[in-house]
């Protein structure tokens, strides 16, 4: 039986986090991850460039996580996306800024970041035991914990929960955070898809594959900028990520494939491009195919539409409706929204209020927060204060 200060079930960014914070305190520190490599879901983010952090303010933090963010300001007080950059670059990976605030290595490998990570826990002195998955963990009545794989037994004082939520589980998100906080009788609220792409009621072989930058995508008073992909199922890209936990199906979004131009700007543009074919005219502001897919219902050229047909062109490029049907399983989404209630938790510490001793962050926890650099910021900040002595 080995005994720690502090155990730390998961290896992903929160729980990488919480033993470097925790080892830098100089606590004996185990992390242990069932996968054979830590970081695992982490090294798909970004496109496999792992978009770290944000650049914004605090107010940006807050917005871009809609799943109770505001819990977090505690955390943040105490670390946060600033941190992280500095964090990175006082170990020597250079990050660099591209839109929206999103932060990655100038590497473009999300290998960089989890090898910086690693390489701090071994610095630091702390341990990590991969490829061994925990089967059971109970408070015993010295108050340690007891943590038990297939093979092994550990005790710690300190126990900090770090599985992630049950999205993508071939990465090892299966849900078993939450499994510990109902062993010890706390309330999980339900989980369901977040940042999900969008399954659509619409022809998606005419634009399947056509990406656009900066549109904006309605839908229940919430209205997304960013980008967006047609694919062969509906939508995706950032604007439907981000919708996505606003909607179930059922609903009918809207698209503004040019929220930069009015619709007097675009009676303009077609009255100056009247002599022109359609599709030649609105090559002009959207993507070839999207021109012919507008222009197939009606007639040859921009002078030979009515003014009711006129309207329905520029209604289809600001207000495009699009019926939702659903959006992708749990499994297929990216973010798991539910998991270990708030109402469980010290926001300033992140320990149990019903178990001492007992901590979680990440993604476990009911919080849940956009793609482009968000959700990572979560984890990271969360596990460096779960990890961090409250003494």
């Amino acid at each position: 039986m080995i005994k720690y200060d502090t155990i730390i079930i998961g290896g992903g960014p929160a729980g990488m986090m919480a033993c470097i914070a925790a080892s830098s305190y100089g606590d004996k520190t185990l992390l242990i991850e069932k996968n054979r490599r830590l970081g695992k879901k982490l090294a798909g983010t970004g496109g496999g460039r792992c978009n770290v952090t944000n650049s914004g303010s605090l107010e940006d933090l807050i917005a871009g996580i809609p799943g109770n963010g505001r819990f977090l300001y505690s955390v943040f007080s105490q670390f946060d996306n600033h941190d992280i950059i500095a964090f990175f670059e006082d170990n020597g990976i250079q990050l660099k800024e591209e839109d929206h605030g999103r932060m990655f290595p100038t590497s473009d490998k999300s290998k960089t970041i989890i090898e910086a990570l690693q390489s701090k826990i071994t610095e630091l002195n702390g341990q990590v035991l991969t490829n061994s998955e925990v089967i059971s963990v109970k408070k015993q009545e010295d108050d340690l914990f007891l943590v038990r794989t297939a093979k092994q037994r550990f005790h710690c004082s300190k126990l900090i929960v770090t599985t992630g939520g049950k999205s993508y589980p071939s990465t090892g998100s299966t849900g078993f955070g939450h499994d510990i906080a109902r062993h010890f009788k706390l309330e999980v609220t339900e989980l369901e898809a977040a940042e999900s792409p969008l399954l659509t009621d619409f022809p998606h072989k005419a634009l399947q594959g056509i990406s656009f930058t900066d549109v904006t995508l309605s839908c229940k008073q919430h209205h997304i900028t960013h980008d967006l992909l047609f694919t062969h199922f509906g939508l995706s890209g950032p604007a439907a990520l981000r919708l996505s936990s606003f909607v179930s199906g059922g609903e009918i979004a809207q698209l503004d494939m040019l929220p930069q131009l009015s619709y007097d700007d675009l009676a303009a543009y077609l009255v100056k491009h009247r002599d022109k074919s359609i599709k030649n005219a609105l090559k002009g502001l959207v993507p070839e195919r999207v021109a012919e897919f507008i222009a197939s219902a009606y007639p040859d050229k921009v002078k030979q539409l009515t003014k009711h047909q006129e309207r329905a062109i520029q209604d289809k490029l600001k207000a495009l409706a699009i019926p939702i049907t659903g959006k992708m399983s749990l499994a297929k989404s990216f973010v798991t929204k539910g998991g270990v209630s708030l109402k469980e938790i010290n926001p300033k510490t992140l320990e149990s209020k019903q178990v001492p001793g007992l901590y979680f962050a990440g993604e476990v926890l009911d919080i849940n927060a956009h793609t482009g650099g968000f959700n990572i910021t979560a984890a990271l900040c969360s596990g460096w204060v779960a990890g961090c002595p409250h003494a």
